[in-house]
């Protein structure tokens, strides 16, 4: 969300999967923990009946329910209402101080259109920003899962941290295998474990996990550090797809003029917004080159570029990393040079390096 400091704006978590990947289970084991105890829970449920809110031990004025259907859709206009209710509520006194929200979706949902609604509505900047997206992958089904379902790949794609749910009902082998192939599909991802239902991660431990800072820092390792199979253009190994999503990361030697880089990104989010699940970037522009940009867009919406006060290391180069479904690496390359005014021998991709 554009236009927040978050310094003073409160974060929200977006927790989102496929059906049956343990959503729920985690959200109540999370919300017994102390640092959320000044947390609000907004459940999102399809259907005529929802009944996922009654299993969520808090407070009831901590908690709200959207049931009049997708999170993504037909509620996004509530889900404004509420955010906004919330900090009325929370500013008069009505309720305990507000400190973090959580968004649990449908496990039918898209991410994508509640992204754009953090980071692009003017009525909640400034008050609340994106913390991060947390997608739960069940260890048992998520191939399976990930095979038969785009929107589980979708969701998978744009998440900051990945949680493997059930991981006591696998081998070791099996899951590791399927950490392989989420790391191929979602490579700025964290991924986390959930055993019996219990994670390895406190959301407010990990907070800011879209801020610009920790954004930075992870472009800014070097491939070998990155995981298995990080930050390169996959299909999966056994041959899966993955219903057109990839992953592409592209390193720029030169450093790039900001006004024709701008160009090049109202271009892409003109004619390919719809297929640019998401885009991170460390920028290294010639007006202050001791001061890198970090950029983070979701289809459509870009964030406002931050400008960091220095260099996470001493490596200068632009770092772009892309999820996008059905965009060719080439027609991005091409783009580059045509509308960022950049030489495309200056344009590689990092080395692929053994798991």
């Amino acid at each position: 969300m554009s236009g927040a400091d978050p310094l003073c704006a409160i974060p929200v978590t977006i927790l989102t999967g496929f059906l049956g990947s343990g959503k729920t289970t985690v959200l109540n084991r999370l919300l017994r923990r102390p640092s959320l105890a000044g947390a609000a829970v907004i459940i999102n449920e399809f259907g005529a009946i929802g009944l996922d809110h009654l299993l969520i031990e808090t407070s009831e004025e901590q908690f709200t329910l959207l049931d009049n259907g997708c999170v993504c859709c037909t509620v996004r206009g509530d889900l404004v209402a509420t955010l906004k209710e919330l900090d009325r509520r929370s500013r008069a006194g009505e309720m305990t101080d507000l400190t973090h929200v959580v968004i649990e979706t449908t496990g039918l949902a898209d991410p994508a259109p509640i992204l754009h609604t953090l980071m692009a509505e003017p009525e909640l900047a400034g008050r609340y920003f994106v913390d991060g997206v947390v997608t739960t992958v069940d260890a048992v089904n998520g191939g399976s899962t990930l095979d038969r379902h785009a929107e589980a790949v979708k969701q998978v794609a744009v998440a900051d941290r990945l949680l493997v749910t059930k991981t006591d009902l696998v081998s070791a082998d099996a899951l590791s295998e399927l950490q392989r192939r989420l790391a191929a599909l979602a490579p700025t991802a964290r991924q986390s474990l959930a055993h019996n239902g219990e994670a390895d991660f406190d959301i407010m431990d990990n907070q800011h996990l879209g801020d610009p800072q920790g954004m930075a820092a992870w472009l800014d390792m070097p491939a070998a550090e990155c995981g298995a199979d990080c930050a390169h253009d996959h299909a999966h190994h056994h041959g899966h797809a993955h219903h057109g999503i990839q992953s592409y990361s592209f390193v720029i030697d030169e450093p790039v003029e900001w006004a024709a880089f701008a160009r090049w990104l109202d271009y892409v989010a003109a004619l390919k917004g719809e297929d640019l699940l998401r885009l991170k970037g460390l920028i290294h522009v010639t007006d202050q080159p001791e001061r890198p940009l970090v950029l983070h867009g979701v289809q459509h919406v870009f964030h406002p570029p931050v400008r960091l006060d220095a260099w996470p290391s001493a490596d200068r180069r632009t770092r772009l990393v892309f999820i996008v479904r059905g965009i060719a690496r080439e027609t991005i390359a091409r783009t580059l040079t045509k509308f960022a005014a950049i030489d495309a021998a200056r344009i590689s991709q990092p080395s692929r390096h053994a798991a």
